[in-house]
């Protein structure tokens, strides 16, 4: 079994490679801010269980404080180099039993032989709503029996193929929280062109149609259902090679890869 992958719903997905399991951006909220989980029930507890947790970015959605809190003492947390400097939360959760390390792209991280490498990604990586731009927006590609990209939260951007590498599988957000996406991100058209770049042997589409904002369930509810089966068009458009699954919440796969 060279990779198995879970979305949980948003972001947060569990790859495990050689035995190896990695969170990425958990999120584990009914409720975050002036959003509400809409689709998917909570993860369960099993879905905090994992050797290292990768952070993208220091948006709320993606570096969830709470949700870090699940994880067990020893737990190893990889974060954008300055994170603990923006939020200083992460500094307590360090002293608290989690191995915190701080990366940038081009950083590689060995987790029990499987080794993590941060790549650039195109996103606004602040703690918004102040703070400076201390920490930069990462990727992650896990390679051991296969390369899995998980782009975290992205838009295009030039030379992204040979920023990231040679990938088996990736992981693409496709749309948002929002009936409209702004700079920095992937809707389903966009994480096509990026995967026919990519031509991974498989993709998971992440990052929609889970959390939607109180009160505007009326307006654009396309842009919360419907980018998971427009990537898959688009994607059988695009890059006709890749075999691309679409998840539900809480559904695992292991997808084929020629190593």
């Amino acid at each position: 079994m060279p990779v198995e992958v879970t979305w949980w719903g948003h972001a947060t997905c569990t790859v495990e490679d050689s035995g190896v399991r990695f969170l990425t951006d958990p999120l584990f909220a009914r409720r975050l801010a002036h959003l509400r989980r809409r689709r998917g029930a909570l993860p369960p507890p099993e879905a905090a269980v994992a050797e290292a947790v990768l952070v993208s970015h220091l948006h709320s959605d993606h570096l969830h404080l709470p949700s870090l809190a699940r994880l067990a003492p020893g737990t190893l947390l990889v974060v954008p180099r300055g994170a603990p400097a923006a939020v200083p939360g992460l500094r307590r959760l360090d002293g608290n039993g989690l191995r915190l390390t701080e990366v940038e792209p081009g950083d590689t991280v060995t987790v029990e032989g499987v080794t993590v490498r941060a790549v650039p990604a195109l996103h606004d990586g602040r703690r918004l709503p102040v703070g400076p731009h201390r920490a930069p927006a990462l990727g992650y590609v896990v390679e051991g029996a296969a390369r899995t990209y998980f782009a975290g939260d992205t838009g295009l951007f030039d030379g992204m193929a040979e920023a990231v590498g040679p990938v088996d599988v990736a992981l693409l957000p496709v749309g948002g929280w929002g009936p409209y996406l702004g700079h920095g991100h992937l809707d389903a058209r966009r994480a096509a062109e990026a995967l026919a770049e990519l031509s991974p042997a498989a993709a998971v589409p992440v990052h929609y149609g889970t959390y939607w904002p109180i009160g505007l369930d009326g307006i654009r509810p396309h842009e919360f259902h419907a980018p998971g089966d427009e990537f898959v068009r688009h994607a059988a458009r695009l890059a006709p090679k890749v075999a691309v699954h679409l998840l539900a919440h809480g559904e695992r796969v292991r997808p084929e890869v020629a190593r």
